[in-house]
């Protein structure tokens, strides 16, 4: 999947990201390498590209497990307005230093919420009923003297609903969800690179 692939947690707790003082009663769900080759210049065009990516308009697989996620969703009351940020639990913006609040997080986002950007870093949230998730995606060298996108995954479950929640979506995450997102995001960086390049 041309460099995507799940990483060993140390791949992101062992960097000096800011997100770990802001999300310390986080805990760490998923690492994984992102198929988003380039250069030490090339994170802003890989900001864009998360913030607009949207998983349920990927694979015809992911697109029908978010269908049915929203439908038990919305069946179970899981996304109310109520359950999500500001309401349930207080936004993670709540918690960030003066340089980080200030930086541009108007993007036309469709799941998550920009909590930050700098010069390789990225941070969104999303609350539900069931977690607090952030999505961080930095910009770290590569084995070959590249770059390429990181994304980790970071959860707050509430409660026993919570815990009980990711064990049971944690097959399909780890199977399907992801293999498939990584394709797509890696396809979708490629036609960045060469819309780029006419």
């Amino acid at each position: 999947m041309f460099g995507s692939g799940s990483l060993d947690e140390a791949q992101h707790t062992s960097r000096s990201w800011r997100i770990h003082d802001i999300a310390k009663d986080f805990r760490l769900l998923d690492v994984w390498a992102l198929p988003t080759p380039g250069g030490p210049d090339d994170f802003q065009r890989l900001v864009r590209l998360m913030a607009t990516f949207d998983p349920a308009e990927t694979s015809p697989v992911v697109r029908a497990l978010f269908a049915i996620r929203w439908t038990i969703g919305r069946a179970l009351g899981l996304d109310r307005r109520e359950t999500g940020l500001g309401t349930r639990v207080p936004s993670l913006r709540d918690r960030l230093p003066a340089d980080l609040a200030d930086t541009p997080t108007d993007f036309d986002t469709h799941l998550f919420t920009p909590l930050y950007v700098t010069d390789d870093e990225f941070a969104l949230e999303i609350a539900n009923q069931t977690v607090h998730g952030v999505m961080h995606v930095g910009w770290v060298p590569d084995e070959t003297g590249g770059h390429r996108g990181q994304m980790a995954v970071l959860v707050r479950p509430n409660g026993a609903l919570g815990v009980a929640y990711l064990a049971a979506i944690a097959p399909f995450r780890h199977v399907v969800v992801y293999p498939l997102m990584m394709r797509d995001i890696g396809r979708a960086w490629r036609q960045s690179i060469a819309g780029a390049r006419r």
